[in-house]
């Protein structure tokens, strides 16, 4: 579950960055997907 929102995460970012610069909110989404897979990493949790 968290990894496909992950890979949705980071394709919403690659098209907002590289095709139409939506914005910050795509940045800003990536970012906290990140930060949770690095808690649930820290806490020895499996990630997909």
């Amino acid at each position: 579950m968290l990894g496909t929102i992950l890979v949705i995460l980071f394709v919403l970012w690659a098209l907002g960055f590289f095709a139409f610069h939506v914005g910050g909110l795509v940045h800003v989404l990536l970012v906290i997907a990140l930060v949770v897979v690095i808690l649930r990493l820290l806490q020895g949790k499996k990630i997909f």
